[in-house]
């Protein structure tokens, strides 16, 4: 394709739009609050293994991001039966057809951070995850980044825990997991025998909104049976809402029913119960939206979803509020609906006014190409946002196409070899334990039929990751192919892009774009983030060659892009990734990244949040006695991931 043309204006042709339910895109339904919650009081578990180790909940499959086996017969529609067979039937959450391939693209320069970092430090990691609630937790990949400042505070908020900080990053709360801040039972009860299982929590994501001055928190939590942990089919969007813009108070939560089979006030989608997947937050002067990528548990995948909420109803604690779905289904490209439609946020009273309110989102379209790349965005304007105040909402939905750069789906990331102390237990034959002789006795009951290695590490498949509205730009970024030094690895892109949206007709172009790329080394998982001047960040995952998965960010503008700038490693990683994802002892190897980072501008400040490991560990310290499996209270048996909080002067 012609790069040269991915520069110019509007691209006209895929407008159109629906008000209303017309085409049956859009339903509107009364939501009744479930009550209110407050940060709580926390308790520490202790090292060690304790059967289950992983929710029944979640496998480990190839192209299975984080997601729930599920079980079904083609044509049925009833829950029970759909759910039976989970062995024979897996949820893929990852609709990628092809590898892309990458175009060249120049190498950057890597270079100390720089004297803008005001404050970085080591957020949650798994031990903090998996021994918080008294160790009613499981162990848990990827973490999943969800991060938000204001009024003074941080909030980190992971699967499946999240803790408060002050702008300085000392702690304000202890280790709080997800299933007891949103009031459920843990996850799993250890301390009762048979053990009792909660509802499954993931996928959060937080966003404090400087107008209103309330925290906004996002999960998708998937019920379960309590006497066996499988999931019964019925999911919803969990949204916690602060009662102040002081988080440590408490907060009003709402349910919406995502699994859009008809049942509990949700609409009847084909081959549904589904899950609504991989949800996220955006915000305008009106709302609060929120989306989900939409899979049916019998496989397959329908729709992105939006559900608009009237930020002056959130913000009342109101009994009950309204909620509007449109679902994208009926927004086709090339006969696709969108997918990983992501809502933009933006810095205090910084909206789109146009149209009576205007919400954007941006999503990519590289996962449907049988060539897997693409050098088209999809552009989308939520409009006459106002109307979610009144009592019959009367949204628009239009969408566009912008031509990019070609982009494409990225290839898994090399390892630099290290210490990997769960797979060097899984591999050793020579150790004394209780069970006998060989480490992996710890682990498993069957002995390995395979000597373990280390897996390249799963990027993201050029899904749209945090987009940002600011200074009358729209701003994305996300993973792609790229090829440096005839070299084929995965880089980053981005954009900044000029939306217009009018009552009929919504467009883009591009203002500024760039791809990110390091020789012999990989970036991923983009946070990006930028103020009304234009000035912004990018935060990522450095890992590769010369790279321990690290954390890493780079400065741009939306007049100079990354000119002359180079990537920041801000928090080198110490070790490789070592979790049970990557090891045939637990199923098929994927080695699971958090599937996204985070960015929030605080004033004038850049937040950004990403994964990397931020220890070393030997075999003969994991296996110590006195500290079993957890490295010097560094890890627990079965992950080792870290989290990097940074507070950046843009």
């Amino acid at each position: 394709m012609n790069r040269n043309l991915s520069r110019f204006g509007l691209i006209l042709s895929f407008a159109c739009f629906t008000m209303g339910s017309a085409f049956g895109a859009t339903v509107t339904r009364q939501i009744a609050s479930s009550g209110t919650v407050k940060i709580p009081a926390t308790t520490v578990g202790v090292d060690g293994l304790s059967s289950p180790e992983t929710s029944p909940v979640f496998s480990n499959v190839p192209n299975l991001a984080d997601g729930p086996t599920a079980a079904g017969t083609s044509g049925t529609k009833s829950t029970a039966s759909v759910l039976a067979r989970v062995a024979q039937f897996k949820v893929n959450r990852s609709i990628a057809t092809a590898r892309g391939k990458g175009e060249w693209t120049e190498a950057l320069n890597k270079d100390a951070p720089d004297r803008r970092v005001e404050v970085s430090f080591d957020g949650e990691n798994s031990r903090n995850q998996r021994l918080a609630n008294n160790g009613n937790q499981f162990s848990i990949e990827p973490p999943d980044q969800g991060l938000c400042a204001g009024n003074g505070y941080v909030m980190e908020s992971l699967n499946d825990v999240m803790k408060i900080y002050n702008r300085k990053g000392a702690a304000l709360s202890g280790d709080i997991a997800l299933n007891t801040f949103y009031g459920y039972a843990p996850a799993i009860n250890r301390q009762v025998t048979p053990r009792v299982f909660g509802p499954s929590i993931t996928d959060p994501a937080c966003y404090f909104d400087p107008d209103v001055r309330r925290w906004f928190h996002l999960v998708l939590t998937l019920d379960t049976d309590p006497a066996t942990g499988a999931q019964t089919g019925s999911n919803h969007l969990d949204l916690a809402v602060s009662s102040s813009a002081d988080p440590l108070g408490s907060w009003t939560v709402y349910k919406i029913a995502v699994q859009d089979d008809g049942t509990q006030g949700s609409p009847q989608h084909p081959n549904c119960p589904c899950l609504g997947d991989y949800p996220h937050i955006g915000a305008d002067a009106h709302g609060i939206y929120l989306t989900t990528n939409e899979f049916p548990f019998s496989g397959g995948f329908n729709s992105a979803q939006i559900y608009a909420i009237s930020k002056k109803a959130l913000v009342s604690g109101a009994a009950s509020i309204q909620v509007v779905q449109l679902d994208t289904a009926d927004f086709l490209l090339d006969g696709n609906p969108g997918f990983t439609v992501w809502p933009a946020v933006s810095p205090a009273g910084d909206f789109e006014r146009n149209n009576r309110g205007t919400e954007y989102l941006l999503s990519s379209v590289a996962v449907f190409s049988n060539s897997g790349n693409d050098n088209r965005l999809r552009v989308w304007a939520l409009g006459n946002t106002k109307s979610l105040d009144g009592a019959t909402p009367a949204l628009t939905l239009l969408h566009n196409v912008v031509n990019v750069d070609t982009y494409g789906v990225p290839p898994a990331i090399p390892q630099k070899p290290g210490n990997a102390p769960l797979r060097d237990c899984l591999n050793d034959r020579s150790l004394a334990t209780p069970a006998g002789v060989g480490c992996w006795n710890y682990l498993t009951a069957v002995q390995p039929a395979v000597p373990e290695t280390l897996v390249a590490i799963d990027p993201n498949d050029s899904r749209m990751q945090q987009v940002f509205f600011t200074g009358d730009r729209l701003y994305g970024a996300l993973d792609t192919v790229v090829n440096v030094a005839g070299q084929e690895q995965t880089g980053i892109a981005y954009y900044v892009l000029n939306p217009s949206v009018s009552a009929n007709l919504a467009g883009a172009s591009v203002v500024r774009q760039g791809q990110l790329a390091i020789a012999g080394n990989s970036v991923t998982r983009p946070a990006i983030a930028a103020l009304p001047n234009g000035k912004g960040v990018i935060g990522f995952t450095v890992a590769g060659a010369d790279h321990y998965p690290s954390a890493g960010y780079i400065h741009f503008s939306r007049d100079q892009g990354h000119r002359g700038e180079s990537v920041k490693v801000i928090a080198n990683g110490l070790g490789p990734d070592d979790e049970f994802g990557s090891y045939n002892a637990f199923g098929t190897p994927r080695s699971r990244w958090g599937d996204y980072g985070a960015a929030a501008v605080d004033g004038n400040d850049i937040w950004i949040a990403n994964e990397y490991i931020a220890h070393a560990c030997t075999l003969a310290q994991y296996t110590d006695p006195a500290a079993l499996f957890s490295c010097g209270g560094s890890r627990v048996a079965l992950t080792n991931w870290a989290t990097r909080i940074s507070r950046i002067e843009p």
